[in-house]
């Protein structure tokens, strides 16, 4: 990237979360990812490369161990021209969301991060030409803490997902409970992973988003009429998926043509794909700890069927959502079990504050903090090192609970058969993808009192506020409570 030829005008606003903002190339495949701050809070530049290079370094050296080269996208740190920063701030502020400009994107330091966009990221060598179809999915925890720390039983039948969704509806973040289960998606079940993926397409809230050549077609709008929502994501769909004209209009087309988007996001995530040396780090045996959760719509259906588990069910060990549970049970002693952990370690700080940088809470995050991350050990020595390998495990469990997976296709004609590419078959089509992994910055070491209350304050909501989940509603633009035939 030539620094001295940047012009505000090429790059376009992509969207922000609440640290950071990006804005995407015109024409070429790279974004910029800023930091923001609020108003007042001054940070050097030096600070501010630190931390940018600490993100990637992070990335690079020890999220890539989980999930593979081909899945993680560090990107490098750059420096920008400032007027080139106040000018692009100036331009894109218009389009920002106002819940979001309470902070602001920093200037000052000229740094910036550059990365591939992912939302057109080019499947193969023949796909220049080739519209790109991107979901993005934000799956959340996949399990239910086995901790024998875990003080509240609820904990143990109820994925935080499901029981956070009651708070954010009281407290007005969202208008409805959605019927998604983290627990469901990683099943590895067709049925269950198809209700989970249809689930969100219903209520997409933070979860999915849609891009078609980069551009958002689908989630994160204002609460419409999902039914008018899907027909317009239907006709943005038909040509990937029914290239040939042939299939009716009207809602069977519109549920047809939903159902297969659902399949072949479902086989992508489930294609097993390139080695990482995690890969043997069998975190929790998979008969511990339960496989369903009791306030998904699909399991109550199950247990009212008489069955305790689906059938068929398991991750492929090469899958990416194998690769992500992996790492979010690193969560091995639950924030219950770990508080009292990080109140030991800030005990010493306090006693010995210049001791911040050896005890390496901020980094460098290098091959030894990954070699660490491997004690899975549970037994507590009383140690100040036991205390800081648990810490650094939870926060990396917490990325990996909070990453986003992104899914880019691409169709594929029948003449273009590269063999050493993988292809995903639908009924008329076939589509070369790619999968990764993004939204892999390492969580704060500082947020771990908040995730404490946090923690106590969903759990208690829902013991108190949540009624027993009553027959799923039939509900949304198709009837989605898939009735359980046998596989």
């Amino acid at each position: 990237m030539d620094a001295a030829k940047m012009d505000e005008n090429e790059w376009t606003y992509h969207g922000e979360g609440n640290k950071s903002l990006v804005v995407a190339h015109a024409q070429r495949c790279v974004v910029l990812r800023f930091l923001k701050f609020p108003p007042n809070r001054n940070k050097t530049s030096e600070e501010i490369f630190r931390h940018l290079q600490n993100i990637v370094d992070f990335g690079k050296n020890v999220m890539m161990e989980f999930f593979g080269e081909n899945y993680v996208h560090h990107g490098e740190v750059v420096q920008l021209p400032l007027d080139f920063v106040k000018q692009l701030c100036s331009k894109i502020q218009a389009e920002r969301p106002e819940s979001r400009c309470d902070k602001d994107l920093d200037t000052l330091s000229g740094y910036a991060m550059c990365l591939p966009n992912l939302t057109r990221l080019h499947t193969s060598h023949f796909a220049e030409h080739r519209p790109i179809l991107c979901v993005e999915i934000k799956p959340k925890c996949g399990f239910i803490p086995f901790s024998r720390h875990v003080t509240q039983e609820m904990k143990h039948k109820v994925c935080r997902y499901c029981m956070h969704q009651h708070l954010k509806v009281a407290t007005g973040k969202w208008k409805q409970i959605s019927k998604y289960c983290p627990l469901d998606l990683f099943s590895g079940n067709k049925q269950r992973m198809h209700f989970a993926l249809t689930s969100l397409l219903q209520e997409a809230q933070n979860n999915l988003k849609i891009f078609k050549n980069g551009e958002l077609i689908y989630g994160c709008r204002d609460q419409r009429d999902s039914a008018a929502d899907w027909n317009e994501l239907a006709c943005h769909l038909k040509p990937f998926f029914y290239p040939s004209n042939g299939l009716v209009g009207g809602p069977h087309c519109t549920r047809t043509i939903i159902k297969e988007l659902i399949q072949v996001i479902t086989l992508t995530l489930l294609s097993s794909t390139d080695k990482c040396r995690a890969g043997d780090l069998k975190v929790v045996p998979s008969s511990q700890g339960r496989s369903c959760c009791e306030a998904s719509p699909f399991s109550r259906e199950l247990l009212r069927n008489g069955k305790s588990h689906a059938e068929g069910s398991g991750l492929p060990r090469g899958c990416l959502l194998y690769k992500t549970l992996q790492a979010q049970m690193l969560d091995l002693l639950d924030i219950e079990g770990l508080y009292p952990l990080y109140r030991r370690i800030e005990r010493h700080l306090q006693e010995f504050p210049e001791e911040r940088d050896l005890l390496q809470i901020d980094g460098p995050y290098d091959e030894a903090f990954y070699q660490k991350l491997r004690d899975l050990s549970t037994e507590d020595d009383g140690t100040l090192a036991y205390a800081l390998t648990k810490v650094q495990q939870y926060r990396v469990a917490m990325t990996a609970k909070d990453c986003s997976i992104m899914i880019a296709l691409t169709p594929c004609l029948q003449d273009e058969c590269p063999e050493q590419r993988p292809l995903i078959p639908s009924s008329r089509a076939r589509f070369a993808f790619s999968v990764s992994v993004l939204d892999l910055d390492l969580k704060p070491y500082e947020s771990i009192p908040h995730q404490h209350k946090l923690d106590g304050k969903i759990v208690g909501y829902y013991v108190k506020n949540a009624q027993p989940p009553k027959e799923p509603a039939q509900g949304g633009p198709e009837d989605c409570t898939l009735l359980l035939h046998s596989v």
